[in-house]
């Protein structure tokens, strides 16, 4: 791990910029800096130190709001002078307490791009719901109903796949499997699944 840290070019305050990334949806959540002491204390504790530029100390994020970072990779740029770290994040990351400290838009071509990153987007919009309920939302009805009800819909949306599958309908079976999908992501927020999870039981297997 030294050997890593020693290739890296630190500013002539100590200090290197830290890009820290949502791992599942790949949303960029927050910049800050680290110094050496705060990029040991993340490796060693899996979860995000900075060095407050203001303040001069170092500080840990989610210390006091509960919105920690769990670390699960971290690499650094070809110029070895920026990080880039991978986390699954368990709050809000901005503290205005909005998700990403980059809300505030110049430009956006989403062509293309909301299609690629649907099943991540998606349930990202199914945990905020249950964060911050939203009245008449039907996720947020879910929620409310519970376990029991979530599991009856999946029940449901299953048996509805099976019928599209034998009427040989194929737009049939694309809409009833989006339904699924949809009721098997709540099931997920609901029990504290994140799609990193599912990810790595499917690479496991993969590679088995």
């Amino acid at each position: 791990m030294e050997n890593n840290l020693s290739n890296l070019q630190f500013d002539d305050r100590g200090l290197i910029p830290a890009i820290i990334q949502d791992i599942v949806t790949g949303k960029v959540l927050m910049l800050a800096y680290m110094n050496r002491e705060a990029l040991l204390k993340t490796i060693e504790s899996k979860k995000t130190w900075f060095y407050s530029r203001s303040r001069k100390q170092l500080w840990n994020k989610g210390e006091t709001s509960g919105n920690y970072q769990i670390v699960k990779k971290i690499s650094y740029d070809c110029d070895k002078d920026a990080l880039l770290v991978e986390v699954v994040p368990m709050g809000n990351a901005c503290h205005t307490g909005e998700e990403t400290c980059f809300f505030s838009t110049i430009l956006q071509d989403m062509e293309g791009y909301e299609k690629k990153e649907i099943l991540p987007m998606l349930y990202a919009r199914i945990q905020h719901r249950k964060k911050n309920p939203v009245e008449g939302s039907y996720t947020n009805y879910l929620f409310e109903k519970g376990i029991d009800k979530i599991l009856k819909k999946i029940g449901e949306e299953s048996s509805e796949v099976i019928i599209g599958a034998k009427n040989e309908s194929k737009s049939e079976v694309i809409y009833e499997i989006s339904d699924l999908i949809y009721h098997i992501l709540v099931l997920m927020v609901e029990k504290g699944i994140d799609m990193e999870e599912i990810k790595t039981e499917l690479h496991r297997r993969y590679n088995q």
